[in-house]
C-alpha cells in the first residue's frame, strides 16, 4: 500500500535529547505530549500545614488497584524539591482534584512558589472542606475529588527536571451530582475539565470539541490491509481508511447487489449531476458520497458503495 505522507526529513525539526538543554527537552515534551489532564493536589506537612499545587504530569494508571500518579519534578538547575513532594514523603496522603474551566485561573495561581507553610487554599481563594478518610482537606470548588493513600514514591533522577512519581491509591471519590448524566456517569460536557498544553496554552472539553470513536474491543476487525486494493488509491484520509478497516467482514456479491435496490444507492444515483458514462466525474462524486457516509459513521453503507463494480471498472483505472 502506497501512502504519501507529504513531508520529507527536511520538513522535520529533530532534537537530540542527550545533547539538549533542560529547557529544550521540557518545551518539546510539554508541547508534543498534550493535552495533559491536571491534578490539583492537596497535602499536609508534619505540622499539619496545608499545601495545594497543580500538576500536569499526571494520569490514571490502574483500576485494580485504583492508582493515580502525579510527578512533582525537581525544579530547574537548583533541583528544588516541591513542597508537595516533601509533604507526601512525611505524611503519605493526598486529595487529587479535577480542574475545570470555572476554576482554572485559581488552580494556576496555586502553582506560585510561595514559601513553605503558606496555605495555597487561601492564596488562590479556594474553599477547604474536610476529607472523609485522609487528613488533607478537599477543594469544594472541584466537582471530582479522589482521597488517596500514597503507596510509593519513585525517583527518576536527582538532576533538575527529574520526575518524582507519586503512586497514590484511591480510597474514596467525591463527585458532584451536577456533572452526572441520566445514567449516573460523569458527563464530560457537564464536567468541562481543562488540560495543559505547551507554553501558556490550555484546552477545555466542551460540546464543540467532543467526538466519538467506537472502540474495536471484542471485534475481529479486518484491518486496513484487508480492504480491496482500489480503496487505497482513492484519496481517502487516514481516519476514513481506519473506519473502513474497523469492519469485521467485506460485503458479499449478494450484499452488493441488494444494496443497489436500497434508498442510499438510489439517492446517490439521483444526486449525480453527470451521466455515469463519464468515469472521472462518477468517481469524484461517488468518493464525495462515501466521505459523507463515513462522516456520519454509516461505515457499512460506505463500504457497500465502495464495493460496487463501477469502482473496479477499467474506465476508472
Amino acid at each position: 500500500m502506497d501512502r504519501d505522507f507529504s513531508h520529507s526529513p527536511r520538513d522535520e525539526s529533530t532534537l537530540d535529547f542527550k545533547k539538549a538543554s533542560l529547557k529544550e527537552r521540557f518545551t518539546c515534551l510539554c508541547g508534543g505530549i498534550s493535552p495533559r489532564p491536571i491534578a490539583l493536589v492537596s497535602t499536609i506537612d508534619k505540622e499539619g500545614k496545608v499545601n495545594l499545587s497543580p500538576f500536569s504530569f499526571f494520569n490514571v494508571f490502574s483500576s485494580t488497584p485504583p492508582i493515580l500518579i502525579f510527578s512533582p519534578a525537581l525544579g530547574g538547575r537548583e533541583k528544588i524539591r516541591k513542597h508537595s513532594l516533601d509533604n507526601v514523603s512525611d505524611c503519605p496522603e493526598a486529595v487529587i482534584h479535577v480542574v475545570t474551566r470555572s476554576m482554572v485561573e485559581q488552580a494556576s495561581l496555586s502553582s506560585v512558589a510561595y514559601p513553605k507553610g503558606v496555605n495555597e487554599f487561601v492564596k488562590a481563594g479556594f474553599t477547604a472542606i474536610p476529607s472523609s478518610q485522609v487528613r488533607p482537606p478537599r477543594v469544594a470548588e472541584s466537582p471530582v475529588a479522589f482521597e488517596c493513600q500514597v503507596q510509593q514514591i519513585i525517583s527518576l533522577g536527582t538532576e533538575g527536571g527529574a520526575g518524582q512519581l507519586v503512586l497514590a491509591e484511591v480510597l474514596l471519590s467525591h463527585v458532584h451530582k451536577r456533572v452526572l448524566d441520566k445514567d449516573g456517569l460523569i458527563d464530560p460536557v457537564k464536567l468541562n475539565p481543562v488540560a495543559r498544553l505547551g507554553k501558556d496554552y490550555y484546552a477545555e472539553v466542551n460540546a464543540q470539541s467532543l467526538f466519538e470513536v467506537e472502540k474495536p474491543v471484542g471485534k475481529k476487525s479486518l484491518g486496513v490491509d484487508a480492504l480491496p486494493s482500489h480503496i487505497h488509491h482513492l484519496g481517502l484520509s487516514g481516519n476514513e481508511i481506519g473506519k473502513l478497516g474497523g469492519t469485521e467482514q467485506l460485503p458479499s456479491p449478494a450484499d452488493c447487489k441488494a444494496f443497489r435496490s436500497q434508498k442510499i444507492w438510489q439517492e446517490f444515483q439521483h444526486d449525480l449531476n453527470t451521466p455515469s458514462s463519464n468515469p472521472s466525474s462518477w468517481k469524484s462524486q461517488a468518493l464525495s458520497h462515501v466521505q459523507k457516509l463515513l462522516h456520519k459513521n454509516q461505515i457499512q453503507e460506505a463500504l457497500l458503495l465502495l464495493s460496487q463494480p463501477e469502482w473496479t471498472s477499467e474506465k476508472l483505472s
